[in-house]
C-alpha cells in the first residue's frame, strides 16, 4: 500500500546466521553493501517489535557499520513520530487512519506501506481456566463494550463459575487495541476503561497468570513465548470454534481476530542508503526473519506483493 500527497532477543540465540548468506540474499551491489553505514530508526508497535528487532540484528550480522534501533510507543505514538520526521521507520500494527494521514501530509512526509506477517490476536486466560476453550464475538463484546459491567464469569454464561472477571489488554496508543476495539466492538476506540491496560504485552502476560479468572488478548507470538503460563481460547465468530494458528491466520479462517501487520516507510528515509537496503532486506529475508521471531509468514502471494510494492515505491520515490 502506498499513500502519495525486552523482549526476545532469539535472533542470538541461533547464532546470528552467517553474515556472508544473509549480504547474498539481499541481492545488492558488494561494494555497496560493504560501504553501507549509520542509523535505521524504528519506532511504534510493540507487536512489531519482536519482527523489526530480529530483522536488525539479522541485518547487522551482514552490516556491522549500520546501527538498527528498534523502540516501542504503540502503534498510535509510533506515527505520530513518523509523520513529525522524527523516525526512519513505523512498526504498525493496524493501517494508518484518514487523522494519521492527514497529519504526515501537513508536516509534508510522502510515505509507503509494507507488509511485513500476519498475526492472530490471541485472546488467552488462565491455566486453571477449564471452562473458558470457545468464546463467541458476542461473549467478548459483552466482556468490552463500553458499557459493560460484567465483574464475573457466570454474568458471560450461566455454565461458568461465578469466578471473578478481571482484564488485562492494549493501552489506547497500540494498534492491537485499535483493532481489537474495532472489530469486536464495532468501533475503534470503544471499549470499557475499568481493566488493565498497558503497552508492554509481558504485562498483560503477568495478569493473567496471576488470576485464575483473568483474561487478556495481544500478538500470536507472545503467545507463543507464554504457553507454558497461558491458554488460548478459540473463537467463534459464527461459522464454529477456532483457535489462533499459523494455518487459520493465512487463510483468515480466525475471524475476525487475524490481521496483517506492516512498517511505513518514508520518501526522505528511503534515499537513505542504509534504509533502502534494510527494507529491502526485511522483505527478500522475510522468511528467516519471521521463522526467528516466531511470528506467522506471509504467504508467497504476499511476499510477491510486497516486493512489487517496494520496487516501485523506490521508483516512485527517486530511488
Amino acid at each position: 500500500m502506498t499513500v502519495r500527497p525486552p523482549r526476545r532477543l532469539r535472533v542470538l540465540a541461533i547464532g546470528l546466521l552467517t553474515a556472508v548468506s544473509l549480504t547474498a540474499c539481499g541481492g545488492a551491489d558488494t561494494d555497496t553493501q560493504a560501504n553501507l553505514s549509520g542509523p535505521v530508526v524504528i519506532d511504534g508497535s510493540s507487536t512489531v517489535e519482536p519482527l523489526s528487532t530480529a530483522a536488525g540484528q539479522l541485518f547487522t550480522a551482514a552490516h556491522p557499520d549500520v546501527q538498527v534501533t528498534v523502540a516501542t510507543s504503540g502503534t498510535g505514538g509510533g506515527f505520530k513520530k513518523f509523520c513529525a520526521g522524527q523516525i526512519d521507520i513505523a512498526d504498525a500494527s493496524r493501517p494508518m487512519s484518514g487523522a494519521e494521514s492527514t497529519a504526515c501530509g501537513q508536516h509534508g512526509v510522502v510515505f509507503s506501506a509494507l507488509q511485513v506477517a500476519n498475526d492472530a490476536i490471541t485472546v488467552v486466560v488462565n491455566k486453571d481456566n477449564t471452562w473458558a476453550t470457545c468464546l463467541t464475538v458476542a461473549q467478548l463484546k459483552k466482556m468490552w463494550e463500553p458499557a459493560s459491567t460484567v465483574k464475573t464469569w457466570n454474568e458471560i454464561d450461566p455454565a461458568f463459575p461465578a469466578e471473578p472477571l478481571t482484564l488485562f489488554g492494549a493501552d489506547t496508543e497500540s494498534g492491537t487495541f485499535d483493532y481489537f476495539t474495532q472489530v469486536i466492538n464495532g468501533r475503534e476506540g470503544a471499549g470499557r476503561t475499568d481493566y488493565t491496560p498497558s503497552g508492554d504485552d509481558n504485562v498483560t502476560v503477568g495478569g493473567v497468570a496471576a488470576a485464575k479468572g483473568a483474561l487478556g488478548y495481544f500478538g500470536y507470538s507472545y503467545y507463543e513465548d507464554n504457553t507454558d503460563k497461558l491458554r488460548a481460547v478459540q473463537i467463534d465468530s459464527g461459522k464454529g470454534c477456532v483457535a489462533p494458528s499459523v494455518p487459520t491466520a493465512q487463510d483468515g479462517s480466525y475471524t475476525p481476530l487475524a490481521r496483517p501487520l506492516f512498517i511505513y516507510l518514508t520518501d526522505i528515509a528511503l534515499k537513505k542508503p542504509q534504509v533502502e537496503k534494510f527494507a529491502e532486506f526485511y522483505i527478500d529475508n522475510n522468511a528467516k526473519i519471521v521463522e526467528a521471531a516466531r511470528f506467522i509468514p506471509m504467504t508467497s502471494p504476499q511476499i510477491s506483493r510486497a516486493r512489487a510494492e517496494l520496487a516501485d515505491i523506490k521508483e516512485t520515490a527517486g530511488q
